[in-house]
Parts: structure tokens; sequence; C-alpha cells
């Protein structure tokens, strides 16, 4: 009798697991994305599906603007949209896992699956993005030689230990299993990458397999060339191309067909802009060349997804960078020229894409949501609280580490930001003696002081010498300025800080203290107001922090600060760091402040970080505009003059030689 009621009860207990076992087993029968290779199409829920799609990134958008950026997007006519997830964005730290507030990626999904979009998910765990390092989380250069996007054992444990966390997260948002996930993208554009790595890349499919499923599709998206289609794509993944408008899509599909002979035909990212870098002129692509363009490979049957439909910002630290012939960072904004602004607003471009989208599916009825609403709140008076050396105790509580000879950021696991290097000169130096950097040793820019005054800068590929004069004993203060790791390429490999030795004459320069600067904690915790330590009304040169208010309004819209005459440098807003500033550089001359980052009713704090020189009228402007295309310093002509004098310095006689140097 026992018996029968033990398995009774156990009937009746397993009763609920069983329900959802057949619930799921009936959402998997009844709906299902996949493709025709019969028909060269895809198929949702049985039926042929063409997706018109558009990039958007979560991390580059507060969250209290998704919805109204979706909405926008679906009333374009979009059907679905193309996500990356930045891993470093969630695992900042190693083994800490952050999927909260602004990194709730959950959240934007269910977001896109109220609005009617469905997902083109690209996890990585490389994304480029023209972020800091590709979404790689920089805790993996703390082992000096791994090479990574490749089968080493280290990066594999630790892609599959993330994977193991985003991917489970991810599979109950697949389509099959009842969310709006129809695909999901293996690496990106690997065939760009000097590793070539099929190892590597049957790990990753293997991993994601394990995590998805079967029945997801996944696929791989690589350029315009048999090089990169032959390393980036897998069997069992599907292949996908991208190019932009001056690209033959005739010729394009027909390269893509060489890797995928049936399936539909899709161009993963068709570029509607282009990044900006420091220094550049501002990127435009042609409206009319988009929307004919997508015209074009809508008529072929191709599914089809824009890069970018709205770029968003690059707040923090989070830009990254690239590196041909030199060291180029990208700007704060990502803009990218695309259908939505930075600030989500419609442009001409969406209305062009809108009515080529009209010829191919119905719109959905009503109107396009308006722009958010912009204010010009006016100019703000700022005051010195200090220059960085007063303020260690703030901004470096814990203290010093000590060290024969210089730390990188990632040795000492401060990944973001600045760090202070700190000794002393070795002996007496009257006259101007080169400081230099021989191996090219400064990532990324160097701001150098002696016993606290201010004495000039020094920047990787560009200025590695520089004149000191001093005492023997002097304080030497070096700030190191991270402007963002390698996003793309082979030098991703992008370590922080001073990579080498220092050379002053002909000393070495030993015996460094290095302190960790943690400037974004202070500034959340207001310790960095004027009157709180170090104050003072005068500017000055080399590394300063300056704060002020904006009053209160009664209103929290959209504005953009513009640093007119400041040189270089970082701004917060109540604790939130906007993102980097160089006017003198160009072409942006302003940053985006959402109106969610202010308050309408209480002073809004600005605290400004000026890394070289603040202009005497010490004003910011708060304009109701962005300026995004004006460029005031060409920095090519000067990109090898110092490379040339370093190299061919000898150290013993302090004579220039007439050394050739080749230009690679």
């Amino acid at each position: 009798m026992k018996p029968l009621i033990t398995f009774v009860l156990l009937s009746l207990c397993l009763l609920p697991i069983i329900f959802v076992l057949v619930s799921t087993s009936f959402k998997a029968d009844s709906r299902s994305f996949s493709i025709d290779y019969k028909n060269n199409c895809f198929r949702k829920d049985g039926k042929p599906f063409q997706y018109i799609s558009g990039s958007i990134h979560y991390s580059r958008i507060p969250r209290e603007y998704w919805k109204d950026r979706l909405l926008k997007m679906y009333m374009t006519g979009l059907n679905a949209i193309q996500v990356y997830v930045p891993w470093n964005f969630h695992e900042t730290l190693q083994g800490v896992f952050n999927f909260a507030g602004d990194r709730d990626l959950e959240y934007f999904l269910n977001l896109a699956n109220q609005t009617g979009l469905l997902v083109i998910l690209r996890p990585g765990p490389y994304i480029c993005a023209e972020w800091e390092m590709g979404g790689l989380p920089a805790w993996l250069l703390q082992k000096p030689n791994i090479i990574l996007r490749s089968a080493d054992t280290e990066y594999l444990k630790a892609t599959s230990v993330w994977f193991g966390v985003l991917l489970t997260k991810m599979r109950p948002w697949l389509y099959q299993n009842g969310g709006n996930i129809i695909s999901v993208q293996v690496e990106n554009e690997y065939g760009s990458y000097f590793a070539c790595d099929y190892n590597y890349m049957r790990h990753l499919h293997n991993l994601f397999r394990l995590f998805l499923g079967e029945d997801v599709i996944l696929f791989t998206t690589d350029g315009n060339t048999d090089k990169e289609m032959i390393c980036g794509t897998l069997e069992g993944l599907y292949a996908t191309i991208d190019f932009g408008t001056d690209t033959n899509i005739t010729a394009a599909f027909i390269r893509q067909r060489r890797f995928e002979p049936k399936g539909p035909l899709v161009n993963s990212e068709f570029y509607t802009g282009w990044l900006d870098h420091w220094g550049d002129k501002h990127a435009s692509v042609d409206t009319v060349k988009v929307s004919k363009m997508l015209g074009e490979m809508l008529s072929m049957g191709a599914s089809v997804n824009m890069y970018m439909f709205e770029g968003g910002t690059n707040f923090g630290y989070w830009n990254g960078a690239d590196h041909d012939t030199r060291f180029r960072s990208v700007v704060t904004s990502y803009d990218y020229n695309a259908p939505l602004s930075e600030a989500g607003d419609p442009t001409d471009k969406l209305l062009a894409i809108r009515d080529v989208i009209k010829n191919f599916r119905d719109i959905p009825v009503g109107p396009m949501p308006p722009a958010t609403p912009k204010f010009a709140y006016g100019f703000v008076t700022l005051q010195k609280v200090g220059n960085i050396s007063s303020l260690l105790d703030t901004l470096s509580p814990q203290g010093p580490v000590q060290s024969q000879y210089p730390l990188t950021f990632e040795e000492i696991k401060q990944y973001y930001g600045s760090m202070l290097y700190r000794t002393t000169l070795p002996r007496n130096v009257p006259e101007p003696t080169p400081l230099i950097s021989p191996l090219n040793g400064i990532h990324d820019r160097a701001y150098v002081s002696v016993n606290g005054v201010y004495k000039g800068l020094m920047e990787r590929d560009t200025a590695l010498v520089m004149n000191v004069t001093g005492q023997q004993g002097d304080q030497l203060d070096i700030i190191v300025e991270n402007m963002g790791r390698v996003n793309f390429g082979s030098y991703i490999n992008d370590n922080k800080g001073l990579l080498g030795n220092l050379i002053l004459g002909n000393d070495v320069l030993t015996d460094w203290s290095i302190y960790p600067l943690d400037i974004d904690t202070a500034v959340a915790n207001g310790w960095l107001q004027a009157g709180h330590s170090g104050s003072g009304m005068e500017a000055g040169d080399g590394p300063m922090i300056y704060s002020g208010t904006l009053k209160s309004t009664g209103l929290a819209w959209d504005t953009f600060v513009k640093l007119n005459g400041w040189t270089k440098g970082q701004v917060w807003v109540n604790g939130v760091n906007l993102g980097r500033y160089w006017p003198q550089r160009g072409p942006q001359q302003t940053l985006y402040v959402p109106g969610p980052f202010l308050s309408a009713t209480q002073p809004n704090n600005i605290t400004v970080l000026e890394l070289e020189r603040a202009p005497s009228h010490r004003r910011i402007l708060f304009m109701d505009r962005p300026q995004l295309n004006i460029t005031t310093l060409h920095t090519e002509s000067i990109s090898f003059k110092n490379i040339f004098m370093v190299m061919n310095y000898d150290y013993k006689t302090y004579s220039w030689m007439n050394y050739s140097f080749k230009h690679d």
C-alpha cells in the first residue's frame, strides 16, 4: 500500500513539471525560425520571411530611453533589431557579473518583444563595435602571453565561463522557446583577424550548441573579401557578409554564394554611416545612396541589417580605438550619421529609409514618435578643486604600489581611466634633457610634472620625447591616460600605462610609486566639489579637477555641453561619466547629456577633469543642439615626427643622427 501511495504522491508532485515540459514542447512545435535551403529564404513559423533590421546598442543608450528608440525603429518599418553584447560591460571584473540597471539585457529584450521586434543576437565573445577592446575584458591581459580570439587555453577557459552565464540567460529568449531571438552570431568578423584558428571557432560552435540547443540558427558575419570569408566561416554556421554603399551588390552576394551556395542572401552590416576618430573629419554617408542600395537588396529578397540605426554614446571610458599606422582613439559620440541621431532623433535618412521599406512590407499605422525635447541651460562657471597630485588621498585612498620599474594598468588591476607614476630625478639636470620612451611605451598619453609644475605631455606613436630640467630628488609625476583599447585588428592585446622604462638622458628611471586613480568613485561620492580640498579660483596647466553647479530649472531635458577653450579631459554630471572631450582636435565639440542624467528640482553637480589647460574664463555651455563636425587640428602631418627623433637618438653623445626611417 505504501509504495502505491508514494507513487501517487510523486506523480502529483511531478504534474506541474510535466505540464511545463509539455507546454514548452508545444511552444517549440508551434514556433519555429529556420533556413529554407531549397527556396533560399528564412522561414518563420513555416512561412517565408525577410528581415529588415537595424543595429542598436543598449550599452550606449540610457535605460530610460530604450523604449523610445525601439518604438522609433518599429515605426520606421523594421521587424528586427541586431544587438551586440559587450562581455566587458557585464564582467568588468573577473567573476563579477552585472546584469542590472543599464546592463539589464533581458529587460531590453523584453522591451523589444513588447514593441514587436525580433532580435538578431551577437554575443561575441569579441564584438568590435568601436567598443573598448572590442568587448573583451581587459583582465584577460593579466596573462602576458595570452592569444586572444584563439584556442589559447586561458582564453577558452574564460570564454566558456562567460558563455555559461550569458547563453544560459539567453536560451529562454530564443524564438523557438517563446522569445524573440531568431538567430545568434558566433564570434564577429573573425576572418579579419590574423589567427584564423578553426579549432577556436569549433570550440565556440560547440559551446553555443551546448547552451542554446540544436534548433537556433547560428551564423557568421565577415567582410567582403575571400580571405575574410575563408577564415571567418565554418561548416555548421550560416555564412553572411557585410558591405556598404561603396560596394557592388551583385558581386558581394556572389561572394556569399561561393561560401553559402543555398539559403537566404544576408547583408549583416549595411553601413548607414561611419565612425569618427579624434582628428578626423566627421564621417557621413549619403542618404540617397543608402536608400537606393537598401531598396535594391530588398528587391533581391535579401535580408538586411542596417549598421547603425541608432548609434548612441561611448559614455565613460567605453570608446575603442584603431591601430593601423598609428593609434587612433574613437570619439565619445557614436552618432554614426545613423537614421536615428545620437540623441535618438529621427533624421531625413530615417524618413528616406521608411519610404523604401513601405514598398516591401506594411508600415505600422501612426505618427513617428517625436524627438526628445532639448534645452539650452546656458553657461556654468567652474571653480578649481585642485590638481591630481594634491588630491591623492581622495583619488587613491589605498596608496601607491611600489615597483622598481613601471607596471601596466593590467598588472595593477586598474583597467580604465588614469594612473599616476611617481619617482624622483636621479641627478641634477640644469639643462633641458630628453625624457624618452624608447620603445613607444606610452599607452596612451602621459602628462608630466616636476615638483607639481606641469612640463608637457608625451603621446603614443606621436610624441615620445620631451625635455625636462630640475634638481636631484625633485618629484617627477607622470599621469598616464588610457584613451581606449584597440578594438579591431592584430593589436587588441593593448596594455595600458607605461609599458617600458623611461630614460632621462643616460639614466633609466627606477623606484616608482604607482597610484591607481579612482576618480569616478570620488565624483560619485561628492568628494571633488570646490571648497573640499585644494580649491582656488585660478586656472592652471596640467591635470586639474574643476567643479560647479547647474541650477535646477524645473526641466530635465536633453542638452549638449560645449567646453569652448578647454583642451582635453572628461566630464561628469551628477556622478555620471559623460565621456571624453577634446575640442582642440575635434571633430566632436559637444558631449550629449541625456535628460535622465539631470534633476529638474535639485542642483546638478558638474565635475571636469582637464588634463592640459583650462581657459581663464572656466565656463562651460549647455546647448540645445550638438556640434559633431568641426575639426580644428589635423594630426596626420605630425604623426611620425617624434618617433623619428626617438629612434635616432644617441644616448651617449646627446646628438641626433641621420638614420633613415621607413614608415610601414
